[in-house]
């Protein structure tokens, strides 16, 4: 593997779709590593865009679009960040080999839709999931609900981030604002959503699994020590490493992770979520990218996910290796305003252990992501009550 000259004629160019927090700490990891970084998103001055070489604003559902400042820059290596990809563009780049998809444009495709992902987890894969079915209409949803899937469940658009237009149904007087809700909260326009029955499960976790090579140079499948995390309305509020696990729960964990992130191919990080009930483990969703709850690796492992993901890409060694026990908590915006400001941040640090990552993003809203707080301790308890507190203290104006 060699590595050029950022701005030189032998660099090795990368560029991220989508710049937002994620992909943020993924253009300092490639830029540690004197990578090139080009950085696209949908808005200017997204988070990587202010540490980015380049930075371009262009609707990444355009194909046209996306095609032309691909062929534009020539990256060697292009790393979606987000879901809102005209993915079928990416195919074309990847057959015509103008550029290599991280990790594989078929992956890419599969995972931005959940129809996709789930018919090839349950169907194909034949791995345990949650009873589902998909709708296009309020009448469909009602006759999914009514011919198995059953109370209470939940309802998601197919295409989808961050828990955008997910909600809970707990009988029939819930299900017309469910249809409502995931249909506003869809990436692209459609009227195609997923219901699922809820599992009475006991914890869920992301397992981040990381395709890379190994000292002989052949794809190797790494796993780091899985993630607690709650979410609200599918939006990941805490998260906490390791989490404690049965041994049988955990080796079948590791082989779901492993079955669906060897068919997708393709080197990178995944972040592969479960649930968990006793030592059952069924299968939700998986990312090929880094997770938002794996942010707390930036506390608890000595090679974060989003180190663990540009080594992977550039064919570098990785270690999985957990230093402490950490956690992570979400610092929103709490108000609806651009151009925010942030207080107590130093009464926040005064926590022992404890760090803060403050986004940059331009526009705050009342439940945006706008930090995340970290904290490590010698147990995840001890570590997630003083990120909780420390994300408390901080205070936007």
């Amino acid at each position: 593997m060699k590595i050029g000259t950022p701005l030189s004629k032998t660099a090795t160019k990368v560029m991220l779709l989508g710049c937002g927090e994620l992909g943020k700490e993924v253009i300092i990891a490639l830029q540690r590593l004197g990578i090139e970084v080009v950085g696209v998103d949908r808005y200017e001055d997204a988070p990587g865009h202010q540490l980015a070489h380049r930075a371009y604003v262009i609707d990444m559902t355009n194909a046209a679009e996306l095609k032309a400042i691909i062929e534009k820059e020539k990256p060697d290596l292009v790393v979606p960040e987000i879901e809102a990809i005209a993915t079928d563009m990416l195919a074309e780049i990847e057959a015509e080999k103008l550029a290599t998809i991280i990790p594989t444009a078929r992956a890419t495709q599969l995972t931005m839709n959940r129809e996709g992902i789930r018919c090839l987890a349950a169907e194909e894969l034949g791995l345990a999931t949650s009873n589902y079915a998909f709708a296009e209409s309020l009448n469909e949803l009602k006759a999914a609900i009514d011919n198995g899937i059953g109370f209470p469940c939940i309802v998601k658009p197919v295409m989808s981030s961050s828990g955008k237009g997910q909600s809970t149904i707990h009988n029939a007087d819930d299900i017309q604002v469910a249809w409502d809700y995931a249909i506003s909260g869809a990436r692209v326009a459609a009227t195609r959503i997923i219901v699922e029955e809820k599992i009475n499960f006991d914890y869920e976790i992301t397992l981040l699994t990381v395709r890379a090579l190994n000292a002989s140079g052949e794809d190797h499948t790494y796993f780091c020590e899985p993630i607690g995390h709650i979410q609200q309305q599918g939006d990941y509020v805490e998260s906490w490493q390791p989490q404690q696990m049965s041994a049988a729960a955990l080796e079948k964990a590791q082989h779901i992770a492993k079955t669906v992130t060897d068919n997708l191919g393709g080197r990178g990080l995944f972040g592969v979520e479960l649930f968990i009930k006793g030592d059952a483990v069924y299968f939700s969703e998986v990312s090929p990218r880094p997770h938002d709850t794996g942010m707390v690796t930036m506390m608890t492992q000595y090679q974060n996910e989003f180190e663990l993901h540009a080594r992977a890409i550039l064919g570098l060694p990785v270690s999985t290796d957990l230093r402490s026990a950490g956690a992570s908590a979400v610092i929103y915006g709490g108000i609806d305003k651009t151009g925010i400001a942030f207080e107590n941040i130093e009464k926040a640090l005064a926590i022992p252990q404890t760090d803060i990552r403050l986004f940059g993003k331009p526009e705050a809203f009342v439940k945006r992501r706008m930090g995340v707080a970290l904290a490590y301790a010698d147990s995840t308890d001890a570590a997630r009550e003083s990120a909780k507190k420390a994300a408390t203290i901080v205070r936007t104006i």
